[in-house]
């Protein structure tokens, strides 16, 4: 069985003010818009993720929202975890390793430079700096998501708001 992982970096977000702590950041109208747009890009490729995991900051959960509304996704059925905030690449990968077997493709939210380090983890792929809102899609070809691990997976796509406005 395949099994598909699509990996996004929160949407852009409030610049850090002394009043707000970072965790509870909340996205600008150009992170709620790039996160409509690439959830109707998901949407136009055929692509519904039949469970969404976000961190539980602000601008990452927003960003889950938003996309998951595209996708018809409703917003009580996101998994929050906490681990996804600052927990590192391990805590990227605890959480796919818990992902029960009956899910096929799964949409994780979070931050970087954590994300970005944990596709390259997982797939080999040189990306640098994933830009806030892309995505990075991998696939996984007979591996049940317990069995994850480093460059277990095939680096499918990494599509970004940008190259979406510049294509259009």
């Amino acid at each position: 069985m395949k099994r598909t992982l699509i990996l996004v970096r929160h949407a852009a977000a409030e610049d850090q003010k002394l009043m707000v702590r970072d965790f509870e950041r909340e996205l600008v109208g150009k992170g709620k818009t790039d996160s409509s747009a690439m959830g109707r890009w998901l949407a136009s490729k055929n692509i519904y993720p039949d469970r969404f995991i976000s961190s539980r900051a602000a601008r990452a959960s927003q960003t889950a929202v938003i996309m998951g509304d595209q996708l018809h996704f409703q917003a009580s059925d996101i998994i929050l975890e906490d681990i996804l905030y600052d927990g590192g690449p391990r805590g990227y990968l605890a959480v796919v390793n818990a992902i029960p077997a009956e899910s096929e493709v799964v949409a994780l939210f979070g931050h970087n430079p954590d994300i970005t380090y944990f596709a390259e983890y997982l797939s080999g792929a040189d990306l640098d700096s994933m830009s806030k809102c892309s995505i990075v899609i991998i696939e996984f070809d007979n591996l049940e998501w317990a069995e994850v691990s480093a460059k277990t997976g095939t680096f499918i796509l990494y599509q970004s708001p940008k190259q979406l406005r510049d294509s259009n």
